[in-house]
């Protein structure tokens, strides 16, 4: 049977690159970097050789590299030190936006409760949000901005630069998760204006479990995890060296080939976005444009999302109806919400991420396979009946 894996937003698989960067540190170099005697220093050298290339890639000084066990806990480090920082000086706002990724939504929720304010601010219906609408969210104890730099759903790509730009200008700290966006898109924190990011290694082609926190120098990271010295005392337990050698070889090879990467995963994505887009009563979610190269994300009117994702898998296509965070849960996802999605518009979602490695017939093939499920879901749905009888009015023209 074809098998088609797109679901690159979800995790991607491990390149080449990052596995022979790892397979030296699992067997001959396998000492603590935080010994002193020479296999631990062996080690050392290549934990700062990898900090180097993730500075590299981001356009920053090695020293403010932090090496965490992902997004998550990069995203809840970052957003409380900036929280602690804020409390210090009687600051208890945050600003962020009611799409986040819910590593930040649930840690804003969990600093709500210990008595901060936070504002979340509504998207446009393409997923956009300006910088002159955070600039105006910002008030004179607000403490944090936090705006993803692209969206894990939708796919849609924020003004960053701008935003960034704005909070500089008002003095407040700004933190972007970056997880979807580093290895695909040029990312310079300095002419971002970003003061704090977070990225994952599994999304692009490194290994899952490691990930980087950029803290702009100055700003004093706040432990998550206490315990020995590791990365400047900032986040104790020793460095799992084999997974951060194969980071940074992922992300080296993933900035060398940028570029052409994103020519070609751009094109498909817009390949399918347009085939797709013949299906009756669907809607593309997020920016058409101002999108990850690899990001296709719709909505089909009278049809639920699993019973779609189920089908497909059966065809063999691999994909998702949102995030692999909440893909078990039966609520509609707060993304599509947030876009002004109605809920039964919002139950038939699908996201099919793609990668370098994809290919143009297998698209096609998405194309035909999306078109026969969704066809079969509405031969058999009452929804539809109702719908195409007058009894109910599409919302989808």
């Amino acid at each position: 049977m074809r098998h088609i894996y797109a679901d690159n937003a979800a995790t991607t698989k491990m390149s080449q690159a990052a596995i022979r960067g790892m397979l030296p540190y699992l067997d001959g170099i396998y000492g603590n970097p935080s010994s002193l005697h020479s296999t631990g220093q062996t080690a050392k050298e290549a934990l700062e050789s990898a900090r180097a290339v993730m500075a590299k890639g981001l356009g920053c000084d090695p020293r403010e590299i932090t090496f965490t066990s992902g997004g998550s806990e990069a995203d809840n480090q970052a957003i409380r030190t900036a929280a602690w920082l804020g409390a210090k000086k009687g600051k208890k706002h945050i600003v962020s936006t009611a799409f986040e990724h819910h590593a930040v939504l649930h840690t804003l929720e969990a600093l709500e409760k210990e008595g901060f304010e936070v504002t979340l601010l509504d998207v446009h219906g393409d997923g956009r949000i300006t910088a002159e609408e955070v600039a105006a969210a910002i008030r004179p104890d607000t403490c944090l901005v936090t705006v993803m730099y692209a969206n894990n759903e939708v796919g849609t790509v924020e003004p960053i630069a701008q935003i960034g730009a704005a909070c500089r200008e008002k003095g407040v700290l700004f933190h972007t998760d970056a997880v979807q966006a580093a290895g695909h898109l040029a990312i310079d924190v300095e002419k971002d204006h970003i003061d704090l990011l977070s990225l994952s290694a599994h999304k692009f082609h490194g290994p899952k479990g490691v990930g980087v926190l950029y803290a702009r120098k100055g700003i004093p990271l706040q432990n998550l995890i206490y315990g020995g010295a590791q990365e400047r005392g900032k986040r104790a337990g020793t460095e799992n060296l084999p997974a951060i050698m194969g980071m940074a070889a992922a992300f080296e090879e993933a900035l060398v080939n940028m570029d052409q990467r994103a020519a070609h995963v751009a094109a498909l994505r817009d390949r399918l976005i347009d085939g797709l887009g013949q299906i009756p009563h669907s809607l593309l979610n997020g920016h058409r444009t101002e999108r990850l190269p690899g990001n296709v994300s719709f909505c089909f009117e009278g049809i639920e999302g699993e019973s779609l994702l189920l089908l497909l898998d059966d065809k063999g296509v691999e994909a998702s109806s949102g995030s692999a965070c909440t893909s078990g849960s039966l609520d509609p996802s707060h993304v599509l919400l947030a876009l002004g999605r109605p809920h039964e518009i919002a139950h038939g979602s699908l996201r099919l991420t793609l990668s370098h490695e994809t290919t143009v017939e297998e698209v096609d093939y998405m194309i035909d396979a999306v078109t026969q499920v969704v066809a079969y879901l509405r031969s058999i749905s009452p929804v539809w009946r109702d719908l195409q009888s007058g009894k109910q009015n599409f919302v989808i023209q």
